[in-house]
């Protein structure tokens, strides 16, 4: 069509005019030159808008008003046209979308409650401008709420990694090298060991990390659960399941998004172990000697992450809103 467009173009020129005089006068040429450049961008410009799509992952930002909390949205093509997907709230695991619609760069859908205590859908609708969003969410409580967002980074790593050396972060004296995620802190260092006995915040590495191995060691009560948050955005569940079938938001599970081959979980008590690698979005997960998770990529972030900006290193956080646990011998290699 372009190809049509210059053709047609250099057509209007006077052909008589360049039979006669063999030359073209410059004022035409620079008009004829000034609409071939005009419908050339605007060419590009059609098909540019043509070619964006939602497909993809998004890393969101939603503003409550009072703060800012972090949201994660894949959108997925389900057979030929139908577009379907995943939404991550601030809390929560991935809610499956049954549809998204998409019209004239706009984005919508709604999804039903979680765990609000309300019967009305959660609706989304936003705008896509190249690789943004920006819109709206009217919660399940309908509570208007504005979000913005970005398409999340591959994170993939195209060279081997060499590991550095060993960090042992924390100490088994004190709580430095970590501060809670509130002002009023529950956590305690007791004889080598980090404790949580009651419901309250959850505590959160002062130091920040990018690929990493971690070796961490834990024990609950019956009934108990917690969680280990990798780069401050990824949750390995942390909870008395024993003797269940394995589940994405059960014992050695990536909260909502990948469940483990076998439930490893021991007795409520006893010490446990998980040995996780983190490279890129890339995680394994060695859970009391037994790998549970190979390699396997983690889509995005989980519900109760610290944000959203998934290319960035980001800290290890401890849960402890959900009831009492205990971490000791934490130790972490980062790559160099």
């Amino acid at each position: 069509m372009v190809f049509r467009l210059i053709s047609l173009t250099w057509s209007s020129i006077n052909q008589s005019q360049m039979l006669k005089s063999n030359y073209i006068p410059i004022t035409r040429l620079l008009s004829a030159l000034s609409l071939v450049v005009f419908l050339l961008s605007t060419s590009i410009s059609s098909v540019n808008a043509q070619n964006e799509s939602p497909i993809g992952r998004w890393d969101l930002t939603v503003d409550l008003g009072d703060k800012l909390v972090p949201s994660w949205l894949e959108v997925k093509l389900s057979g030929i046209k139908t577009l379907v997907g995943y939404f991550v709230a601030d809390g929560g695991s991935a809610r499956p979308i049954s549809k998204v619609n998409f019209v004239d760069g706009k984005i919508s859908f709604s999804i039903p409650a979680q765990w609000e205590n309300s019967d009305k859908d959660m609706v989304f609708e936003a705008v896509l401008k190249g690789d943004k969003l920006a819109g709206t969410i009217v919660s399940s409580m309908g509570k208007l709420q504005k979000v913005t967002g970005e398409r999340a980074p591959l994170l993939k790593r195209t060279s081997a990694v060499t590991w550095g050396e060993p960090i042992k972060i924390f100490n088994g004296l004190n709580l430095d090298g970590w501060h809670a995620s509130k002002k009023k802190n529950q956590w305690v260092a007791e004889n080598g060991i980090m404790k949580s006995p009651q419901s309250g915040a959850n505590i959160i590495t002062d130091q920040k990390f990018n690929d990493f191995k971690l070796h961490i060691e834990f024990r609950y009560p019956e009934g108990s659960n917690s969680g280990v948050y990798l780069r401050g955005r990824y949750e390995i569940q942390v909870e008395d399941n024993r003797g269940q079938e394995p589940s994405s938001t059960f014992f050695g599970g990536i909260y909502g998004f990948i469940t483990p081959n076998e439930m490893a979980a021991k007795a409520p008590g006893e010490w446990q172990t998980y040995d996780v690698t983190l490279v890129g979005r890339r995680v394994t997960v060695v859970a009391n000697g037994k790998k549970i998770i190979t390699d396997q990529i983690i889509p995005g972030i989980t519900g109760g992450a610290l944000d959203s900006k998934e290319g960035e290193p980001g800290p290890i956080m401890l849960q402890g809103d959900h009831g009492p646990v205990e971490y000791r011998n934490i130790i972490i290699t980062p790559a160099k």
